[in-house]
């Protein structure tokens, strides 16, 4: 139904609409531009020429294809302008009736075999085609921002979605070169649905004055193997915009507490602290944030006796991070292992000794961080020989205040757990909810992948260790990640 050469209309010139024209124009298609706003679409060509420039004076694109990419693109008047368009993706404002009367209002200038996809991230697909003559040819095309950068397209279809309508832009995705992913449309689609637990635990922690919030974002990043902190990715999407989009979630699913909004996120909304874009939100902005590494210990704070259970991976020469999760280490009578989502406090008392837990590490050898909680009623001297035994492994060391489940291991285990979710309600396939979460947010590992690597039955523990601390529905494991538990002790045996 979409050739190389169809003509392909784009309503909305802001960032996501002139991004979504430059990846048509770029893909050969002629491209035609509307904005409710005058002049609007004029400048969005502008500003996609200099982009251009900018890309053919660094060598990475020849003139010839910059002048053909910009003769691509057209400023539209008026709807009517759009007539002959076999394909409008609409990027305008997030909000359902300004979406439906735009292709209600297309219905009556195209033809019916146009195809209608919208670039919404959390508005129903089944909404928006509800009031649009031969909803059929209606579904979601979420591109991820930059679109020109950015692999990721999540192919969303709606109730009366054809068949052949997600089939044609599944095709022409890969013609422009992105990864396109199936989905149903459910609050969130996958990426905003499966990454919730990324924000929303970073803030319960922050909310608890578990630690500062740059410690957070640099156990997430350093230890966690994400691109970046979760509370400064926040203040660079814009408060404003990621807190609308935990909402929109939450509402969605009939205020599921697993996607509870933060009210720290709400106040600083409230007081207009957006984040990058405003100079201030979780933090001022330019970032220059030092952290707070412990100082050296020095080599009398060392354990006279080292004792390691399980495979020795906690010295520098043996490494994966699934022998460390395995393992417990005895410095003199201190245990140490990594958390099981009960408190250090709560260990020790069982263990009647002292004891400091350790968080999760991606990749042992490559991060540079150790995350650490020490039991409340530690001498001082225990917990200074697990740091200097980590100081001599050559890690920085951070200490948090005593947490269940501590910061990258309850926020791995529920992205696996809400991606257990998405796969059994049927909301995409496995493939593609770790293929969205890798190239969508740029996820070291798919959270399905994840929790098999680190094994279901540790996830499990887990999240029931923080369901039982907290009482809370929240940390409730899925039937699905319950089975994968079964199957695997059964795989064991």
């Amino acid at each position: 139904m979409l050739t190389p050469q169809s003509v392909i209309a784009v309503i909305g010139s802001g960032t996501m609409g002139a991004g979504i024209a430059q990846v048509a124009a770029q893909a050969g298609h002629p491209v035609k531009i509307y904005d409710i706003q005058h002049g609007a679409a004029s400048r969005a060509i502008d500003n996609i020429a200099t982009v251009l420039s900018a890309r053919m004076a660094k060598g990475k694109l020849s003139e010839s294809d910059k002048n053909a990419t910009v003769s691509r693109l057209h400023a539209a008047n008026s709807l009517n302008d759009l007539a002959d368009a076999a394909l409008v993706i609409e990027a305008a404002a997030e909000q359902i009736d300004i979406k439906q009367a735009i292709f209600r209002d297309l219905a009556a200038v195209c033809s019916a075999q146009t195809i209608f996809a919208s670039n919404t991230s959390s508005i129903s697909i089944t909404a928006i085609a509800s009031g649009v003559e031969h909803p059929q040819r209606v579904a979601g095309m979420h591109f991820f921002n930059p679109a020109p950068v950015m692999k990721l397209v999540e192919v969303v279809s709606g109730l009366e979605t054809a068949p052949a309508v997600l089939e044609s832009l599944i095709t022409l995705a890969l013609r422009w070169g992105k990864q396109p992913v199936r989905c149903h449309s459910t609050p969130g689609f996958i990426v905003n649905r499966v990454a919730r637990p990324f924000y929303s635990e970073a803030w319960r922690a922050l909310e608890e004055n578990i630690a500062p919030a740059g410690v957070i974002d640099a156990a997430l990043r350093d230890c966690g193997g994400f691109p970046m902190g979760p509370l400064a990715l926040t203040d660079l999407i814009g408060q404003d915009v990621n807190f609308a989009v935990t909402c929109s979630v939450f509402n969605g699913f009939w205020q599921e507490r697993r996607f509870l909004p933060s009210l720290i996120q709400q106040e600083l909304v409230l007081g207009k602290r957006l984040g990058k874009k405003t100079g201030q939100g979780v933090y001022r902005w330019p970032l220059n944030e030092a952290l707070p590494y412990l100082p050296a210990e020095p080599a009398t704070a060392g354990a006279k006796k080292i004792y390691c259970h399980g495979r020795a991976a906690w010295l520098n020469n043996h490494s994966t991070s699934d022998s460390v999760t395995e393992s417990s280490l005895e410095l003199d009578d201190v245990w140490v292992q990594v958390t099981q989502g009960e408190t250090a406090t709560q260990l020790a008392k069982r263990l009647q000794r002292p004891v400091v837990l350790l968080d999760l590490v991606n990749d042992w050898q490559r991060s540079p961080l150790v995350v650490l909680a020490a039991a409340a009623n530690n001498r001082p001297e225990d917990t200074a020989k697990v740091i200097h035994f980590f100081q001599q492994q050559g890690k920085q060391v951070l200490m948090i205040n005593d947490y269940p489940g501590m910061l990258v291991w309850r926020t791995v285990a529920m992205l696996a757990n809400e991606a257990t979710d998405a796969a059994q309600k049927g909301v995409a396939s496995e493939q593609d909810i770790d293929t969205a979460m890798r190239l969508g947010v740029n996820y070291p590992h798919g959270p399905l992948a994840w929790g098999a690597e680190l094994g279901w039955q540790h996830v499990l523990r887990l999240l029931e260790n923080l369901q039982q601390h907290y009482g809370e529905e929240r940390y409730r494991p899925t039937s699905l990640l319950r089975q994968r538990t079964l199957l695997e002790t059964q795989h064991e045996h």
